[in-house]
């Protein structure tokens, strides 16, 4: 039953709102009340209420970088990424040593699949900010979408470096490594993921697929049963506990999983089971 089984990629690290330095010396005191309640505005998700309070600070202070740039993360989480370019762009021509504005730009672009353009901004982000985690992280990402599997785990390898603590990292590298055929190492990195964070579903269906390719059905179902108790919703664990129940012979199983993938929006494994008669009830 040789279907292909889905890897969910990690996210980027989410864009990052800046706070504005603010001078007591010339300082336009009503900029920054705009500015600090766009802020307030935006922790709160009321994201077109912080655009209009970002855009009366740029209004009243034209050189505020931090509220071009806070008004791109609100345009971003609104799913507007080519306004959200646009402010990016604008902080960075106010402030060409703005880090966190080339890194949430290089966010908005892989949102919009252009991975070049956001290894370009990454890459300038980590040259004025080395200790950034999130860019290193956001940049194997990048990779891993074009396939570039060892510079996406030499970026994560980076990311781990500065911040231990992330699994996202851990769970990415895994990924990385199952693509070149190292599922031993992707285990490794699939156990810290699950060490760091035990809620982490993802990464319980992510070890389950290396289990998988090593020939330990038994532990492969484990991790998607696994998946499936933290995440009931989890189509994709589904499809593919049904895939290692199918090559066990367990078509009874199999037929459950696939149609319970299926009510849940995967299809694939139903399809390919109803194509060469393989359900059973």
């Amino acid at each position: 039953m040789n279907k292909t089984i889905k890897i969910l990629l990690a996210v980027c690290a989410a864009a990052v709102f800046a706070i504005a330095a603010v001078s007591i010396f010339g300082a336009n005191a009503e900029a920054e009340k705009a500015h600090t309640s766009g802020l307030a505005a935006a922790d709160q998700g009321a994201y077109q209420k912080a655009i209009a309070d970002f855009t009366r600070a740029i209004e009243l202070d034209p050189n505020l970088a931090s509220a071009y740039n806070n008004r791109g993360v609100a345009y971003d989480d609104l799913g507007d990424h080519g306004k959200a370019i646009a402010d990016y762009s604008q902080a960075i021509k106010l402030d060409p040593s703005y880090a966190t504005a080339y890194n949430n730009r290089g966010n908005a672009y892989a949102a919009l699949d252009d991975y070049n353009k956001a290894i370009a901004d990454y890459t300038q982000a980590n040259k004025l900010d080395p200790n950034d985690a999130d860019a290193y992280y956001n940049r194997g990402v990048a990779y891993y979408e074009l396939g570039d599997y060892k510079k996406a785990i030499n970026d994560y390898m980076q990311a781990i470096k500065l911040n231990p603590n992330n699994a996202y990292a851990y769970n990415n590298r895994g990924y990385a490594y199952y693509n070149l055929g190292d599922h031993d190492k992707a285990i490794a990195d699939y156990n810290q993921a699950i060490k760091l964070d035990p809620s982490y579903a993802n990464a319980y269906n992510s070890r389950g697929l290396a289990y998988r390719k090593l020939g330990d059905h038994d532990k492969a179902i484990d991790d998607y049963a696994q998946a499936i108790k933290l995440d009931p919703k989890y189509a994709t664990a589904y499809n593919n506990r049904g895939i290692v129940y199918g090559a066990l012979g367990d078509l009874q199983n199999a037929t459950k999983d696939a149609r319970k993938a299926c009510e849940l929006g995967n299809c694939a494994l139903l399809q390919y089971m109803e194509k060469n008669k393989l359900l059973r009830d």
